[in-house]
């Protein structure tokens, strides 16, 4: 007997649309499992015992229009693929909800690992993490050095007045899930107001930039950039800024957010924006802005989790202590822009 397939997924119906779209494709039964990671979209590992691919869909019940969303990522590796940003090459995307309950592409399975956390690094050794982080930033440096006008993105997003539309947007989601006293949170998000740095030229923005969203080889270079769902046309720092946030150790036991700073070998974050620098030849003098802009956006995200929590919204272990990582996150945003 065949297993049970995971929810949101069904391999007899994708099978028939993938005969249909891509003959000779699938050669045999398909079977598929669920992939744990990424944001919100789902995704499946699936297998006819030959080969093997990799399924994104929306999650399941979301009642918004989500064509967009998969139309989007898809979009962005095909326009990304030829170039020198590792990503998987897109097979098929179909926009017809009748196949799966919701749009959803098809895209090749690439071998690696996203490296969630310090421990998943510390088998590697010192050497072989630190190689693993710099790959990390020479990958976002090819990436912010693809024109996106030659690679069809030129009308990915709106550049003009992106700093200033994601502070916005931001402080709008805070005004959202805003529930308790946050001291300095609304200093924080002045601060930034008061300091917005001035925009290069826009670059493909992944959103979301860090090494578990990324697949790592055996060889310590990244085999492939996942989890595009965030990325447009911007300003290019706010990656870095990203980058940099996730590569300050935090004091804080059972952290809520992911890090990797600890592991022995794991560079600097003066070595990660030197490195980006020399790579890029990009100006990071207004670095500290964007990494302050990265520790506001955790905060308000963070806080927003809390806010579910206190509303008996949320599922799951560890939901409690979120709202206490909270004060941190504002504390390195005000530290990291007095520094800056």
């Amino acid at each position: 007997m065949s297993p049970v397939p995971p929810p949101g997924i069904d391999p007899e119906r994708l099978r028939g649309h993938l005969d249909r779209e891509r003959p000779g494709l699938v050669s045999g039964p398909l079977s598929a499992r669920l992939i744990q990671g990424g944001r919100s979209n789902l995704t499946y590992r699936v297998t006819d015992g030959a080969a093997r691919w990799v399924v994104r869909r929306p999650p399941l019940g979301h009642v918004l229009a989500t064509a967009h969303d998969m139309k989007r990522e898809h979009r962005v590796i095909s326009a990304l693929h030829p170039t020198a940003v590792p990503v998987p090459e897109p097979v098929l995307l179909c926009e017809d909800e009748s196949v799966l309950g919701a749009p959803f592409y098809v895209m090749e399975y690439v071998e690696g690992t996203p490296y969630r956390s310090a421990d998943e690094l510390i088998p590697l050794g010192p050497e072989r993490t630190r190689r693993a982080v710099l790959a990390l930033v020479d990958t976002l440096v090819e990436l912010h050095r693809v024109e996106p006008q030659q690679v069809g993105l030129g009308d990915f997003g709106r550049p003009e007045g992106f700093l200033d539309r994601q502070l916005r947007r931001w402080g709008k989601q805070l005004a959202a899930s805003l529930s308790r006293e946050l001291p300095g949170i609304d200093e924080l998000h002045a601060s930034l107001g008061r300091s917005l740095p001035r925009s290069a030229a826009p670059a493909v923005v992944h959103g979301d930039y860090r090494l578990d969203n990324v697949l790592t080889g055996a060889d310590d270079t990244i085999t492939a950039v996942l989890d595009w769902e965030m990325s447009t046309l911007g300003d290019p720092l706010t990656d870095l800024g990203l980058l940099t946030m996730y590569g300050t150790p935090l004091e804080l036991p059972d952290s809520p957010v992911s890090t990797t700073a600890t592991a022995p070998g794991h560079p600097s974050t003066a070595e990660l924006i030197e490195r980006y620098a020399l790579g890029s030849g990009r100006d990071v003098s207004a670095v500290s802005w964007y990494t302050a802009f990265a520790w506001f956006k955790l905060a308000v995200i963070l806080e927003g989790i809390h806010y579910r929590y206190t509303l008996g919204q949320t599922v799951g272990d560890g939901f409690d202590r979120i709202g206490d990582a909270v004060p941190l996150f504002i504390e390195h945003g005000l530290t990291t822009l007095q520094e800056g």
